[in-house]
């Protein structure tokens, strides 16, 4: 089995309950970050000995939270050394519209992925694009970049559709297949 860490931001508990989805299907570490933009102790070596690192913080105007850039700029003293090449990456995010921008949000982790020599995998799943297709489907909100999750601003997270949940935890399954097949 492969060694996967889910690092990741969440500011009102949306992203860590997508951070746990995923993690549950990758059967991965869950990494937070803080609310001062610092992981806890060890958690650099964490990343260093992963094979696959999975990127999550919620939307907010457009990008990743302050929190998770912190994490990102300091992320260069293991790209000075391509501590993190070759690894496998993936990404997700939460917002509270159903567009929200979360593409960018995307982007920006495939971005800071190639970055450190990365291999980016996405979602591999179909969208739900239908006439009889419903909210609660997987990849209802048709993401290919990574899973992307939306609940309204004044629901909670433990109010989150259960369908983005499970787009999520799909995810998770598809990093942790990919990254055993490229550790050999």
């Amino acid at each position: 089995m492969a060694k996967v860490v889910v690092v990741f931001h969440s500011g009102y508990g949306h992203t860590q309950r997508m951070a746990q989805s995923v993690a549950a299907g990758a059967q991965a570490e869950l990494l937070p970050i803080d609310a001062e933009g610092n992981l806890p102790e060890g958690g650099w070596d964490k990343l260093a000995a992963a094979d696959a690192i999975i990127f999550g913080s919620p939307t907010y105007m457009g990008s990743v939270s302050w929190q998770f850039k912190k994490f990102a700029d300091a992320s260069s003293k293991a790209w000075y050394v391509q501590a993190w090449k070759d690894k496998l990456m993936g990404g997700f995010t939460v917002s509270a519209n159903v567009n929200g921008d979360k593409f960018s949000t995307l982007h920006y982790f495939m971005t800071l992925a190639m970055q450190h020599g990365g291999i980016w995998a996405g979602t591999g799943l179909n969208y739900n694009n239908t006439k009889a297709s419903q909210r609660d489907d997987v990849n209802y909100l048709a993401s290919s970049g990574g899973p992307i999750a939306q609940t309204p601003g004044d629901v909670g997270a433990d109010g989150m559709n259960a369908g983005d949940l499970e787009t999520g935890r799909l995810f998770g399954e598809r990093i942790q297949a990919l990254a055993a097949k490229l550790a050999g």
